[in-house]
């Protein structure tokens, strides 16, 4: 048995062991799993060819470009705006860690730029004899169109997820946590690296983390996050946070939050301190909308994931923050279904609140979370459990449409759809300090 499989065979065996005893991975009667979409390494791509490529925003003209090796090989991207031309070359940085037996691949990183926007480069990582890559920029300017989507995963549901987004005219993703579903196995982080690469290569993919991104594992594996950290790196830094696990950035007009679920969130948390100042500097001039991305949902009428303190605790430290700066929307992951609420406060309609969307239902193995308590809050305007995505297009400083598409209309359907104005020019919301 050579030591890639070898590798393979023993973290399976330690991720068995100890995938029922994880606090915080399964919180409830799941339907049965499915099978996950395996990628396996193309044959005929030696170990210096780049693979699991993808592209995050860094700041509002820069593009981090990630990408894993077998061998060592330098971390340079050439790009240009033309095809085949000889373009800028520039050195990122290169590392790996290791998780149990299993030890990843190079995992490279460069940030190029200044790029102009809504512009497509065209780009090669590592060598001269890689395969040309292409990304468009983000808008610097309304309209700008995302998709959001949570709980990816990687099976058929997932594929079929994907290739509805892939059909959309979308600018930037926005992902809620739950990516790979690796749940300790490592081999699956890799394998939903080449899953997404076609679309994440293309367009930037901004994440947070979910539960199933915590692969922590009592006396044997400490460090939280490992795996995440290390492959999906956002621009944490350049909105001043301390950590990977919460950030902010600002596109085309609108400010994105990006909260951890998974780490200290508490009134005296560095996150909530981090906050209270992202909060306090947004300029409604330059950015008239505001969106926050969590995991564990702070609204949700499902059965699935009551009582857990990720939602409960966390909007009782932080709704009222998010209630002061008017943010517009707040999209959550973990329930694996569809669900839009009316603006809530306080678990009251308010019309100065957030409007929250649940989504996670992007194809994860575990299933549709199908039932929901009866009867239906007032505050819940639309509740479903099919796997799908949704897409906000914001088409100008006031109004922005959001639509959710099922995965199961073969023809491009919208299932459910919502026009929504911007607080920011509603007078009777200004922003309390």
């Amino acid at each position: 048995m050579d030591l890639r499989r070898l590798r393979l065979v023993l973290t399976f065996a330690v991720a068995l062991a100890f995938a029922g005893s994880i606090d915080g991975v399964y919180s409830y009667n799941r339907p049965p799993m499915r099978k996950d979409l395996i990628v396996r390494h193309l044959e005929d791509l030696d170990d210096s060819s780049p693979q699991q490529v993808h592209i995050s925003s860094v700041g509002e003209d820069k593009m981090r470009i990630s990408w894993i090796t077998d061998s060592s090989t330098p971390a340079t991207v050439e790009y240009s705006t033309i095809s085949g031309a000889k373009g800028t070359s520039v050195t990122g940085t290169t590392s790996s860690y290791d998780y149990l037996v299993y030890k990843s691949g190079e995992i490279h990183e460069v940030v190029i730029g200044p790029l102009n926007p809504n512009t497509i480069y065209y780009y090669r990582c590592g060598s001269d004899s890689a395969p040309e890559l292409s990304f468009k920029t983000p808008p610097a300017q309304f309209p700008i169109n995302f998709a959001v989507v949570g709980d990816l995963g990687q099976t058929d549901w997932t594929n079929s997820t994907l290739q509805h987004i892939a059909q959309s005219n979308y600018d930037m993703l926005l992902l809620p946590g739950d990516l790979s579903y690796a749940d300790f196995i490592q081999p699956l982080w890799d394998s939903f690296g080449r899953l997404v690469e076609p679309l994440a290569s293309q367009r930037p993919w901004m994440v947070t983390q979910g539960n199933h991104e915590t692969e922590k594992i009592p006396l044997i594996h400490k460090e939280p996050f490992t795996a995440y950290n290390a492959r999906w790196r956002m621009p944490f830094e350049e909105s001043g946070s301390d950590s990977n696990l919460y950030y902010s950035f600002d596109v085309a007009g609108v400010h994105v939050i990006m909260l951890g679920s998974y780490t200290d969130f508490g009134p005296t948390s560095s996150q909530y301190s981090w906050l209270q100042a992202d909060l306090g500097k947004i300029d409604r001039n330059k950015t008239p909308w505001t969106l926050v991305l969590i995991h564990a949902p702070w609204y949700n009428t499902n059965t699935a994931h009551q009582g857990e303190k990720e939602s409960i605790d966390m909007k009782a430290s932080m709704e009222k923050l998010l209630y002061q700066a008017r943010v517009d929307v707040v999209f959550a992951g973990h329930v694996h279904a569809y669900e839009r609420f009316t603006r809530v406060y306080n678990g009251n309609n308010d019309n100065c609140a957030p409007v929250y969307i649940n989504i996670g239902d992007g194809g994860n193995r575990e299933g549709l979370a199908s039932k929901y308590k009866k009867p239906k809050p007032d505050i819940s305007l639309f509740r479903e459990a099919s796997f799908g995505h949704g897409e906000l297009n914001v088409v100008n400083s006031t109004n922005a449409l959001w639509t959710w598409h099922r995965n199961d209309d073969d023809e491009a359907v919208t299932s459910d759809s919502l026009w929504l104005t911007s607080l920011s020019s509603v007078p009777a919301c200004k922003v309390q300090n």
